[in-house]
């Protein structure tokens, strides 16, 4: 080999190791990087979707990464083998940057698994369902999220706004169904184009919201307000929340019926809707549902559920002092409303829990969780499923027997909301079980 060839043979051994070696290093320590986040998903219950997720299509990914880029919360998927993959499900929002920013439309929005079916609302891309004029935005529609319900709410009134008007003064351009996030989103939104509105809320502005337990983070994002500007910040507690809320109503002039409830929406033969409450019957062009799941809490079907001891939300923890409590669920709102519990003087917490561990919830959750039972602030009853609630006292059973009974003052339940199936029914609304499927 003549001295001119090893000068090029040396110059290419070294232009491919200072160009491989550091990709091989530079995938090697995404790989670790990957396992690593694989791991923190499968310990705190996070490969498991929540709700609405992507779905990457085997084969089709070519493995730009821009899904990865785009998503704004953290390990939702990952690179391995030149292919994106889920991994943590569960912090999935729903907001779908990633299937938008995919060149080859190798990521799909889905609703549920192959094994765990979830019940969704039939709606279009506008939010409207199959019921013309009939629109379903926030909780209710599969993700709760303040920011998504914001955002939906905008988008569903910026829709309906670009409808021509029909005359009558009698006649709503929109009447709204409920003023949490969405509900409170579309109010401002239909504000902000001049339409003839109506809000009705059947308890009073902020929804559910107002009964999630206190210091409970609920905003994780700015979001815009039509008629007051950006809200800033980044992270927002619920106090601080229901705060800004009541300030934005006050800056804006919005005005909502409170105590309220809607009891029936009919269509009308002229294609509008005749909506009865339990104060007024009002006619409307459109209808936006914005009610929430949370708005029905799921029930444990057990002897004693019904007496005043038992509760399905937290609004005032301090309310609750000296007490015996069992807190059921395991889910975020079930540990939230557990510490909170426990903070108070002289309660004494047990959380009762059908897993063995605790799934699928926030990892700050999990850590405080840990500590209080660590600290004996907190006994956890695992593998557990209430069978009786009695005055004084709570029966339930294990996967090893029972009945075994212990005393308790209150109860409260945290398993989860159900869709208002029958309310949603009888306006017509068509509701699907998705299994893996947008």
């Amino acid at each position: 080999m003549s001295g001119d060839s090893l000068i090029i043979l040396a110059v290419a051994v070294v232009l491919v190791g200072s160009i491989g070696i550091p990709t091989f290093l530079r995938h090697r320590r995404v790989e670790r990087e990957l396992a690593h986040a694989e791991e923190r998903a499968r310990r705190y219950g996070l490969h498991e979707p929540a709700s609405l997720h992507p779905l990457v299509h085997p084969g089709a990914c070519i493995g730009t990464g821009n899904c990865i880029a785009v998503c704004p919360e953290d390990d939702v998927l990952g690179l391995r083998d030149g292919q994106a993959r889920l991994i943590s499900a569960a912090r999935c929002i729903g907001h779908g940057l990633c299937e938008r920013a995919c060149p080859v439309e190798a990521i799909q929005l889905v609703f549920g698994t192959e094994k765990r079916g979830v019940d969704i609302p039939r709606i279009k891309q506008n939010f409207e369902t199959n019921v013309p004029g009939i629109y379903i935005i926030g909780e209710l529609g599969g993700m709760g999220l303040v920011r998504n319900a914001f955002e939906q709410g905008r988008q569903c009134i910026e829709g309906i706004a670009k409808e021509p008007k029909r005359p009558g003064a009698a006649l709503l351009d929109v009447l709204i169904v409920g003023c949490g996030p969405a509900g409170l989103s579309a109010s401002l939104n239909c504000g902000h184009h001049k339409l003839r509105f109506k809000t009705l809320e059947k308890e009073d502005i902020g929804g559910t919201v107002r009964y999630y337990p206190r210091k409970k983070l609920v905003l994780t994002a700015p979001v815009k307000v039509p008629g007051y500007g950006k809200i800033g910040a980044h992270e927002m507690l619920k106090e601080d929340l229901m705060r800004l809320w009541s300030e934005i109503v006050a800056t804006t002039g919005l005005r909502v019926n409170t105590h309220e409830s809607v009891e029936r929406v009919k269509r009308t033969p002229d294609g509008c809707f005749e909506v009865s409450s339990s104060k007024a019957t009002y006619k409307t062009k459109r209808v936006v549902l914005a009610i929430g799941r949370r708005g029905v809490p799921r029930k444990l079907a057990v002897p004693g559920e019904e007496l005043p001891k038992v509760i399905y939300s937290l609004l005032e923890p301090e309310a609750y002092q000296r007490d015996r409590v069992l807190v059921v669920g395991g889910g975020d709102s079930a540990i939230e409303a557990a510490l909170a519990l426990a903070d108070q003087p002289g309660n004494h917490v047990t959380i009762s829990y059908r897993k063995d561990a605790f799934s699928r919830i926030k990892p700050k959750n999990l850590q405080r969780i840990e500590e209080a039972v660590g600290r004996q602030r907190v006994e956890v009853l695992w593998s557990t499923t209430v069978k009786e609630i009695k005055p004084k006292s709570v029966v339930y059973a294990n996967g090893r027997g029972g009945p075994f009974e212990i005393e308790n003052d209150l109860t409260a339940i945290f398993v989860g909301g159900e869709l208002p199936n029958k309310f949603l029914r009888d306006c017509g609304v068509a509701i699907d079980t998705k299994f893996g499927t947008p």
